[in-house]
């Protein structure tokens, strides 16, 4: 398999690692958006998390509560962002299933939401779409 958070988790690759464990792994983001941004892992392979085992899952999101927890003490942070992208289309890049841990300032410049509003009727019709698929 040619995956890079594969062969980090192998140490083919090096990284800046802030913690590891049995099933999960945390490294430092090589392209940060802030100081402490960290990368939380499943040592498991996955595309993404729509195609991640709910153990790895739940596994994976003990681990990033921990390192959230760090962070935010670490560099006295204001916020964190839990930030995570399934597919092409949403902005993911390697295709091994991980999270964003992201260190926040008040101020910061950093905007993640544009402001939209969807009238109710709309809503309502999104809402009853998606209800339909779980």
């Amino acid at each position: 398999m040619d995956c890079i958070f594969c062969k980090i988790i192998k140490g083919e690759i090096p990284s800046h690692k802030i913690y590891g464990d049995e099933h999960t792994f945390a490294f430092l983001d090589i392209n940060p958006i802030s100081n402490g941004h960290t990368l939380v892992i499943p040592k498991h392979h996955h595309e993404n998390l729509l195609t991640a085992s709910e153990e790895d899952t739940a596994l994976v999101a003990k681990t990033v509560k921990k390192i959230a927890n760090a962070v935010k003490k670490t560099f006295n942070a204001d916020g964190v962002n839990i930030l995570q992208a399934n597919g092409t289309a949403a902005g993911q890049s390697v295709f091994h299933y991980h999270v964003h841990v992201v260190p926040r300032m008040e101020n910061d410049g950093l905007h993640l939401w544009p402001p939209t509003k969807r009238i109710g009727h709309e809503a309502a019709q999104m809402a009853k779409a998606i209800n339909k698929n779980l």
